[in-house]
């Protein structure tokens, strides 16, 4: 049995946005700058794209600018901001602890340029306090920043309280809506949100293309410099078959949004239940806001490395919260955040499974959990010292 169950770091291609992309892969190929009738089909297409993409979120299709993924979009996004406030004089910004990298290298980068950040901290239960960000907004604050939906722990964080105080107090906001968008409902102009970063291969749609929404009225910071595409937002052939299965996957999400979030957090729930029996383990983040395909766990006692790479062996791809995969000794700085001490942090698991997940795949990956977690506590001095009582439990 072979099961996916990291589908924050990716999706599957949907055939819906593989069958809207393949026109024009093979047949209408054509430059969507280009004057001529084969350049303006594709141009057609990545007009009919943008126009799909801003209903899904209740936006104008001239708000939508096409970029590369959630990355850039991010980036764009701050930086905007900041061009607008340094011009005005303002130059603090609003945050938090548990941004994407995106975001907070962002945001390092601009404070080694004269800017100051306030990183508002997280509660335990991975949700940020609204009232914080207010409290933490200045008379020269340009811009906050925070994210829709947590990528590590799943947690849904306060858009439309967050969004109301901003335009209330006339400051830019940001959300990073990269986990969000196909997953939960958005709706830009309730939420009172001034830019959304969003990538399409989180929601069934292809890698290397995403979409920023940047609000009517605000100038956006030109990223990328070279050509005039996207009405001169941001330079660029334009990647017309990326686009079109950006949108034809938004909108397919969007659709059955009700429908798999109810599947979804149905099989979400029996994980969670059959992992909180291990003992000593501890779910990251609100039991309850949180997003509907998200499992984030600690087990103590263990390395989540270890963890991952025995789980593969038996046919289940998931992730960690640590960022010891990628070659650093220091545990996630989400885990982090939420209090999580860094022995216990080290042995994270995040499970994230979509509307396909079966039963039978909950209860083999519950079971699958509870076998490696025994067998690594088996072999681990650490969980020894812990039941000898020469060290005490922290979960």
């Amino acid at each position: 049995m072979r099961i996916y169950a990291d589908n924050a770091a990716t999706t599957k291609l949907s055939k819906t946005a593989l069958n809207a992309m393949l026109p024009y892969l093979t047949e209408q190929y054509g430059n969507p700058s280009s004057l001529y009738s084969f350049g303006q089909k594709a141009k057609e297409a990545v007009e009919d794209a943008r126009m799909r993409t801003a209903r899904c979120i209740n936006a104008e299709a001239r708000e939508i600018i096409f970029t590369s993924g959630g990355s850039e979009s991010d980036n764009q996004a701050i930086l905007t901001a900041a061009e607008l406030g340094k011009a005005k004089g303002r130059r603090h910004i609003v945050s938090d602890t548990i941004e994407h990298h995106a975001v907070l290298h962002t945001l390092r980068k601009l404070e080694k340029d004269g800017f100051d950040v306030t990183y508002v901290p997280v509660g335990a239960n991975g949700i940020i306090n609204a009232s914080d960000i207010k409290a933490a907004i200045r008379d020269d604050t340009c811009l906050v920043t925070m994210m829709y939906a947590n990528n590590e722990i799943g947690t849904v964080q306060p858009v439309p309280e967050v969004g109301a105080i901003c335009r209330e107090r006339g400051i830019l906001f940001h959300t990073d809506a990269v986990q969000a968008a196909g997953h939960l409902p958005i709706d830009v102009l309730k939420d009172n949100i001034d830019m959304l970063s969003a990538s399409a291969h989180k929601f069934r749609g292809p890698k290397g293309v995403g979409f920023l929404y940047v609000r009517k009225g605000i100038r956006p910071y030109v990223l990328i410099e070279g050509g005039a595409q996207e009405r001169g937002r941001r330079a660029g052939t334009e990647n017309t078959a990326g686009i079109a299965g950006c949108a034809a996957a938004l909108c397919e999400a969007v659709s059955g949004m009700a429908e798999n979030a109810k599947k979804t957090t149905r099989m979400r729930d029996r994980i969670i239940k059959g992992l909180s029996e291990i003992p000593h383990s501890a779910l990251n983040g609100d039991r309850e806001k949180r997003l509907q395909g998200n499992v984030s766990f600690c087990f103590e006692g263990i390395e989540g490395e270890s963890l991952l790479l025995l789980l593969d062996d038996m046919g289940i791809s998931a992730s960690s919260g640590s960022a010891c995969t990628s070659g650093s000794l220091d545990p996630s700085h989400v885990l982090l955040a939420i209090g999580r001490v860094h022995d216990v942090a080290h042995g994270s698991l995040r499970l994230t499974i979509d509307e396909d997940l079966t039963e039978e795949e909950a209860d083999y990956i519950v079971s699958s959990v509870k076998e490696v977690v025994s067998r690594l506590r088996g072999f681990s001095p650490v969980w020894r010292e812990l039941c000898a009582g020469e060290r005490e439990f922290i979960l």
